[in-house]
């Protein structure tokens, strides 16, 4: 079942593992893709972590937006969703987004997922920030775990063949199509895994900032591995900072602080105790869309109105007590542990990087630019242009997960050949970071300082291009795998590089502020619905700005 050992890279054996569809990446879109390409044929499940423990969809807090009231309709969600994206979302893939996610959400009741419910048993919506009508249904301040269960319990009543602890590195290619790809295990042995489609469902990776929501996993693989298999990818600088992180203690910096705080009624506040988002928007104050909030109160902390930790306070105290126990349970418990009763006193919380908003280019059925590659979840990019609505990324993960792992299980079966000249560049490859000299943590460090001082909420050219050169010179470091095993983390610390390259790059091809991408050396008289500038794009083959109406 493996072919080489990683350690002298000799074929151990003429077999490999092989599939109908190689889905990558064990998140909610990951495992929804799996179990819709169960119904098409032999189906594998790779994850560098263990299947529904890792990822962002266990830990996503706030809920999944679904149009299920009369009151409510899938036009209002789309121009909201359209709104809140600043224009620059694909207006398709949102039709999709807002149509189908009623449907995905009754797929999970069905499968004994268990959310919310009023008192007449219909599942319970929650106001959430840029929307005009509470469409956001949640399971308490848990929804992602919820999800996760369900999804997993799913899976293991399918066929599917699950690798836990695997890190795929490289795709492979059989001429112009993805046939596969190859990985390490936990010794650093390599996997070579031949499919006829791949699913590339691998998550964010604002772990290349220095504080962020992610779990250790959200290393931007996907886009790397996407972008030097020759995928376009799109509106790479379009970086979500969710606005309420936790600033203390140090080593829990930047934890959610998930937006059902403030949908529950939780309230904003400076060091001087000024309620200060009527000042930013006061139509929708907390609930405004997140990219404006977090520009809110990173502006209070530069304007020397932040707390002693570098926050501001989130207040809940003048809720009903009951209320928070029910609603913000997490929220609750978390805070506990800090030493803090949210209860009776206010949180304090700063911006975060959170979410990449842009990534691989998709169709409605999820294919990429590569032919038999498709793409859901987080590492795609269109669906929600330059900010993301709280509790439209649960929904997507169902929605076009299933649309990925329809449209990769439909594909004609062919035969299966090891691309030998990418296996043999993976080698030479690995074989380099048994030579480095410099441990992966420090380039890592390094990379996280740079992105948060010169990419972060507020952007000017000369800090671009600064930080780019900071990334080109990391990349010339050779990081060294102190044994096999460690092998993996040298290269998903090359991941982290590049995805990081991909963002300043873009970043300094956008030449306007939009969505969450903010210049302050540049001024415009346009507003976003009326830009001129349509989606960056980078490949291999080149990269640049399309002008609406092309490129």
């Amino acid at each position: 079942m493996l072919l080489y050992d990683a350690r002298n890279y000799k074929m151990r054996s003429d077999a490999v593992d092989t599939a109908h569809v190689l889905v990558i990446g064990s998140g909610g879109a990951g495992v929804r893709a799996a179990i819709e390409a169960a119904g098409y044929g032999e189906t594998m499940l790779v994850s560098k972590t263990l299947t529904g423990k890792g990822g962002c969809t266990t830990m996503a807090e706030g809920g999944y937006n679904a149009v299920l009231r009369e009151a409510d309709s899938c036009e209002i969600h789309f121009e909201d969703t359209l709104k809140g994206g600043a224009y620059l979302n694909d207006p398709d893939l949102v039709q999709i987004l807002v149509k189908e996610a009623p449907e995905r959400i009754r797929d999970l009741l069905e499968w004994g997922a268990v959310f919310d419910v009023t008192d007449g048993c219909e599942v319970a919506q929650r106001p959430f920030g840029g929307q005009r009508f509470p469409r956001t249904c949640y399971a308490g301040d848990r929804t992602g775990h919820e999800m996760m269960a369900t999804l997993v319990d799913r899976l293991h009543n399918t066929d599917v063949l699950i690798e836990n602890e695997v890190t795929i590195i490289s795709l492979l290619h059989d001429g112009p199509r993805v046939s596969g790809a190859i990985g390490l295990d936990r010794q650093g042995e390599i996997r070579v895994m031949l499919a006829d489609a791949a699913v590339l469902a691998t998550g964010g990776g604002t772990r290349i900032y220095d504080i962020s929501t992610n779990s250790s996993s959200g290393t931007g693989d996907g886009y790397a591995m996407g972008y030097n298999a020759g995928a376009e990818l799109i509106d790479m600088e379009q970086i979500q900072f969710h606005p309420t992180g936790a600033v203390f203690p140090y080593d829990a910096r930047g934890r959610l602080v998930t937006e059902a705080v403030r949908g529950e009624g939780g309230i904003l506040k400076n060091v001087d105790g000024e309620r200060f988002m009527n000042r930013y928007d006061p139509e929708r104050m907390e609930l405004s869309t997140r990219d404006v909030v977090s520009r809110a109160i990173a502006t209070e902390i530069l304007e020397g109105k932040g707390t002693g930790n570098g926050g501001v306070y989130l207040d809940v105290t003048h809720l009903p007590r009951s209320q928070i126990e029910n609603k913000l349970p997490v929220m609750l418990e978390q805070f506990l542990k800090f030493g803090v009763d949210i209860r009776d006193l206010p949180m304090e919380v700063a911006p975060t990087a959170h979410h990449i908003m842009g990534g691989l280019r998709i169709t409605m059925n999820a294919e990429t630019t590569l032919p038999c590659l498709y793409a859901c979840g987080e590492v795609s990019g269109g669906v929600h242009g330059a900010n993301r609505l709280g509790g439209n990324a649960l929904a997507e993960t169902q929605v076009f997960g299933k649309r990925a792992g329809e449209s990769a299980g439909k594909v004609k079966e062919r035969k299966k050949a090891a691309d030998q000249k990418g296996i043999e560049n993976v080698e030479k490859h690995i074989d380099r970071f048994l030579q480095g000299d410099v441990p992966p943590s420090t380039i890592i460090r390094s990379l996280q300082t740079a992105m948060w001082e010169g990419a972060g909420i507020f952007r000017k050219g000369p800090d671009l291009e600064k930080t780019l050169g900071i990334i080109r010179h990391l990349q010339t470091l050779r990081p060294k795998a102190a044994s096999a095993a460690n092998l993996a983390e040298c290269c998903i610390l090359q991941n982290m590089l590049t995805t990081a390259s991909l963002v300043v790059r873009s970043a300094l091809l956008r030449p306007e502020s939009r969505g969450a991408h903010v210049r302050r050396d540049i001024s415009q008289n346009w507003d976003a619905e009326h830009s001129p500038y349509g989606h960056t794009f980078l490949s291999l083959s080149g990269e640049g700005i399309e002008m609406r109406g092309g490129t």
